[in-house]
């Protein structure tokens, strides 16, 4: 096993709390001001791990930390390290994962969907019903059903097909459901892509938080196109819209993030 020097991991709990602080330090102040942000939000609010819990480092399952008692206390740890009993405890959402994984990178990317479960998710909704409702569409209700209606409707990603307005739905090809992950994920969904960051931090402290903030960071990018492929107009935050509803429907765009420099990171890092 490798131990690392109270020195040594401190530098590098240090640096990694530096590092997610870019994110984290906007996000509690906007929050404690009352103030949304329909973009930047999102990775901490729509999943469950804390700020405080993304903040702290863990070195992942076979490395040791000499002189490091603020982690007794801390699931899953002895003696300054994961333990093999915190491992054995975590078998069975292991070999889920690995499934889940191994399923979706085994198929062929489907790169046509252009983000329209965002458009789905307002289709024939009015203004008050909308979910970031403090942001106007930018084609308007009409124009906005009518993208939905005249494009092929292919979402198969479960925890964006439940949010589906009740007159989308039956306009999806695919009918993902909540226990058939494994059949339906893809590799070019970007919500599949956001998930990542939700299954390193279900396996934490046994992976590394390097790799747990790589995901969260290629989440951040995903959550940046997909909100930019929408049918908001966020172009007061800055952010330029994707225009999926134009005959080009920037497929050059939509191809290129898969070279995004995290992504890359996420890749590498296994």
């Amino acid at each position: 096993m490798e131990v690392l020097q109270r020195e040594d991991w401190q530098a590098r709990a240090a640096s990694h709390a530096a590092r997610i602080d870019a994110y984290v330090a906007p996000h509690l102040a906007r929050r404690e001001a009352r103030v949304r942000h329909p973009v930047h939000d999102f990775l901490f609010t729509y999943y469950s791990f804390r700020p405080a819990q993304l903040r702290r480092w863990h070195p992942g399952y076979g490395v040791g930390l000499a002189d490091a008692p603020e982690y007794d206390a801390l699931n899953g740890y002895d003696a300054g390290t994961v333990s093999e009993a915190h491992l054995v405890d975590r078998l069975r959402l292991l070999r889920q994962l690995r499934n889940l994984m191994t399923a979706t990178a085994g198929r062929s990317p489907h790169l046509g969907c252009f983000g329209l479960h965002e458009w789905a998710m307002v289709y024939r909704q009015t203004a008050d019903q909308l979910r970031h409702n403090a942001w106007p569409l930018r084609l308007g209700s009409a124009a906005t059903d009518e993208v939905v209606e005249r494009h092929r409707v292919v979402c198969s990603h479960f925890d964006a097909y439940r949010f589906f307005t009740e007159p989308a739905r039956p306009l999806n090809v695919l009918a993902p459901g909540r226990d058939d992950r494994a059949d339906f994920e893809q590799p070019g969904c970007l919500h599949a892509g956001m998930d990542l960051y939700k299954h390193a931090f279900r396996l934490s402290p046994l992976v590394s938080s390097d790799l747990v903030a790589d995901c969260f960071e290629l989440a951040w990018e995903i959550r940046t196109m997909d909100m930019r492929a929408a049918p908001y107009d966020l172009t007061d935050l800055g952010f330029d819209p994707i225009r999926i509803e134009t005959p080009t429907a920037s497929r050059s765009t939509w191809r290129s993030s898969a070279g995004s420099p995290s992504a890359a990171r996420c890749c590498a890092s296994g």
